[in-house]
């Protein structure tokens, strides 16, 4: 291939002129919809998801960079001849409130050297509302303003709420001026992971609008399976890879605009001449959600079935976090279906997005609660996947019961989350998860719920697990027909009933059967 993968590189500009020919997917007919569609808006994705490369090509279209959108689909349909001041803010990571007053006092100054104009003020806030207005009056036009990350300083403090806190307010009050500065304003977009609530950082900013879920700008960043085939589909093939092996692996994400993948990892999977790995989830840990998971008694199996409402989607905040949401809009869940609710609205059904992410979710969650030694896990993993996928009955129970006999008694009695109900449901379903193979937790069918369902191969498992209850597990699968959703899909259907003893921390009975 031709193109050199633009692996880490954010500036427009930069990947449009380097010597070193990168690769572009062209987004600008989203870009151009979104520019001529309003004024303040606000974008939540995932991180490495494309936003900072976004923010970007925007800048540079309204300073009228023509020769950098020479081949792309807006260069013949822009007004080249107007152009417009950009304010563009970038915030960083951890930090004290002392360190986020001196980034934002650095960007302030930086953009006002830039742009040729005198601020006066020592207030940071104070200095950016000059910085607008001032700006606004040297060039006779409005102004633009991107920010990037906007949200950084306060997620990278969530395990200190105070000092979390403490940035919050300095930043609601920051991003109060651009409200304030409305009449010297053209075009304003923030991007970040999270969307806070509308009572919290964005209280001053009542004309935001966020597109975060609109179905008009789905797909504008991300790649969807129509891009991934038309710029690297021959280059794929060429490694002899099938695409519906990468779309498996990296394809899943939905923000309602159609499936997409996450431009990091396609990026970093061509670069490496095709070989699966982890790339995304390797590339940030997501400590603080595992120990949010744990410290909410948060029941695993509903990462493969969580059904939330919008007004879900929207709440959070320092001291409103919800697993559920930090989930979704940090990118370990997406969203599945949207349901028309009985009351009206929407509801959203959840779940893990693709291979890549069920594997190293499942294996972090395991890494932190130490259920068996790391060395030992990968090993149980590659026996759990080859017995689920060929059907392997005894080699399925064999398995499961040494799993639960290798537990050491020292992490029963000083790990609280194995305390509460369901414990032992959720170290299965992470096991289960673990093997790449599509797993649903409370699976849902016209009898009941199934503790959890998985789809290995040709194969579907319907699986119940009690713990210290006198009747057979598989019993109630078998009077509540569970599986009878699977029939006719062209699957084998296995039937899972295992019974716990949460005294002796074993399995006391377990029976696994095929249906007939």
């Amino acid at each position: 291939m031709d193109k050199l993968m633009p692996i880490g590189v954010q500036d427009f500009k930069d990947l449009r002129t380097s010597d070193l020919n990168y690769l572009y997917i062209d987004k600008t007919p989203e870009v151009y919809k979104l520019v001529r569609s309003g004024k303040v808006f606000f974008l939540s994705r995932p991180r490495r998801f494309g936003k900072s490369l976004l923010l970007s090509t925007i800048r540079y279209l309204f300073e009228g960079e023509k020769e950098l959108f020479e081949g792309l689909w807006i260069h013949n349909r822009w007004d080249w001849e107007k152009r417009y001041p950009v304010i563009s803010i970038s915030l960083g990571g951890a930090g004290s409130i002392e360190d986020v007053i001196s980034d934002l006092k650095d960007q302030v100054n930086s953009n006002a050297r830039r742009l040729g104009v005198g601020l006066e003020s020592e207030d940071v806030v104070i200095r950016f509302r000059q910085l607008i207005r001032e700006t606004s009056e040297r060039y006779g036009v409005r102004v633009v303003v991107l920010i990037d990350e906007y949200d950084k300083p306060i997620l990278d403090n969530l395990d200190k709420k105070d000092v979390a806190t403490e940035i919050r307010e300095y930043l609601r009050r920051f991003y109060s001026e651009i409200k304030n500065g409305d009449e010297y304003l053209k075009f304003i977009l923030l991007t970040g992971v999270t969307r806070f609530s509308k009572a919290g950082i964005f209280s001053g900013l009542n004309n935001l609008k966020d597109i975060s879920l609109d179905p008009r700008y789905g797909n504008i960043v991300g790649i969807t399976q129509e891009e991934l085939e038309r710029y690297l589909g021959e280059e794929i093939k060429r490694h002899n890879v099938e695409l519906e092996e990468v779309k498996e692996w990296y394809n899943g994400y939905n923000f309602l605009g159609g499936r997409l993948y996450n431009p990091f990892d396609v990026l970093r999977f061509v670069d490496s001449g095709c070989v699966f790995d982890n790339y995304w989830f390797n590339s940030g840990t997501p400590n603080f959600l595992i120990k949010l998971i744990e410290s909410g008694n948060f029941y695993i199996p509903e990462l493969g079935n969580l059904v939330v409402g919008k007004e879900m989607m929207d709440r959070f905040d320092v001291e409103n976090i919800s697993p559920e949401v930090i989930l979704y809009q940090a990118g370990y869940l997406t969203i599945d279906e949207v349901i028309r609710s009985p009351r009206g609205g929407m509801l959203y059904r959840l779940k893990v997005p693709n291979k890549e992410v069920r594997m190293s979710l499942s294996d972090a969650i395991l890494d932190y609660w130490k259920v068996v030694e790391k060395d030992r896990r990968g090993e149980l993993e590659d026996e759990l996947y080859v017995a689920l996928g060929n059907g392997d009955v005894e080699g399925i129970k064999g398995w499961i019961k040494r799993l639960f006999e290798s537990i050491p008694y020292h992490y029963h009695t000083n790990n609280p989350i194995s305390q509460y109900e369901g414990y032992y449901a959720s170290v299965l379903f992470s096991f289960f998860m673990s093997t790449g193979y599509e797993v649903r937790g409370e699976d849902v069918s016209r009898r009941g719920r199934a503790d959890i369902v998985v789809l290995a191969k040709d194969k579907v498992y319907v699986v119940e697990i009690k713990t210290d209850a006198q009747e057979p597990a598989i019993k109630q699968i078998e009077e509540r027909r569970y599986w009878e959703k699977y029939e006719g899909v062209g699957r084998e259907i296995y039937l899972m009933g295992i019974n716990v003893d949460s005294e002796g921390r074993a399995v006391r009975e377990m029976e696994i059967r095929r249906i007939e």
